[in-house]
């Protein structure tokens, strides 16, 4: 008995799906064939299907290198007084209010004697030298003597000594006729400063705290002896022609990355 025209008519539309169903899974497998990564994923456009690898999360910056300031000062008894705790403090006090004030590190020495000022390089291996207190030109910066007294250290000593250590970017003598120990320093250093004459209390001051305010918002060294000056200037005192940068252009570069 033959199936009736609608039977018929429903058999040969099933068998056409069936048949358009077919065509699309060849058609799907033909396209994974033809986008298969070469890494183990096949991809339909630009999906994947297997093995996704999701994209990395960007990395951190890496973090900037600590600042090691060394704060050595020397105060003999048996010269005029300085107002050295004054400029400690006021440094300090600059630095802690200063935008990169997370990248420094203060270390502060008194009372600084020969073999405190070596061991004071060694242990803390600072990349700022500061000296503040008396400078005697050629006889050398004046440290104390285990009585307290004077006990002067030359320029060449100083310059014997800074060689050893390269982690050293930059010297300060907030002293008194102390470019002469800078000039000598300059041999092992980058970036020195010195005086080039007698210079008061408050220029001292006024120079190191702005110094140091430069180098806590960022500026590098000759921005920030730039910028000392000016502030000698703007405290209305005739001595920012006084301090002195000397650089050692040969180390500079080496020291760039």
């Amino acid at each position: 008995m033959g199936d009736r025209p609608e039977i018929q008519q429903g058999i040969i539309a099933n068998d056409q799906a069936t048949i358009n169903i077919n065509k699309v899974e060849q058609t799907m497998g033909d396209r994974v064939e033809q986008t298969h990564s070469g890494s183990g994923d096949n991809v339909v456009g630009d999906k994947h299907v297997h093995n996704y690898v999701y994209p990395s999360a960007p990395q951190p910056p890496s973090p900037t290198a600590m600042i090691k300031i060394l704060l050595l000062s020397a105060q003999p008894r048996n010269l005029n007084p300085l107002r050295l705790d004054e400029e400690k403090r006021d440094i300090e006090q600059g630095l802690e209010r200063s935008k990169e004030r997370d990248r420094f590190a203060l270390v502060k020495k008194e009372a600084v004697r020969q073999r405190d000022f070596r061991r004071a390089m060694l242990d803390e291996k600072p990349q700022i030298v500061h000296f503040s207190g008396h400078g005697g030109g050629e006889r050398g910066l004046a440290l104390e003597d285990e009585s307290g007294n004077m006990a002067t250290v030359s320029a060449e000593a100083l310059t014997t000594l800074f060689r050893l250590f390269k982690s050293v970017d930059c010297v300060v003598l907030n002293a008194c006729y102390s470019e002469v120990q800078a000039e000598a320093i300059k041999q092992a250093i980058p970036y020195v400063v010195g005086m080039n004459d007698r210079i008061g209390d408050r220029a001292a001051i006024e120079f190191a705290v702005a110094f140091y305010d430069a180098l806590g918002a960022g500026e590098d060294v000759p921005y920030a002896f730039d910028y000392a000056c000016a502030a000698i200037e703007l405290a209305s005192l005739p001595e920012s022609h006084k301090p002195v940068l000397l650089t050692n252009e040969d180390l500079i570069s080496a020291k760039k990355p």
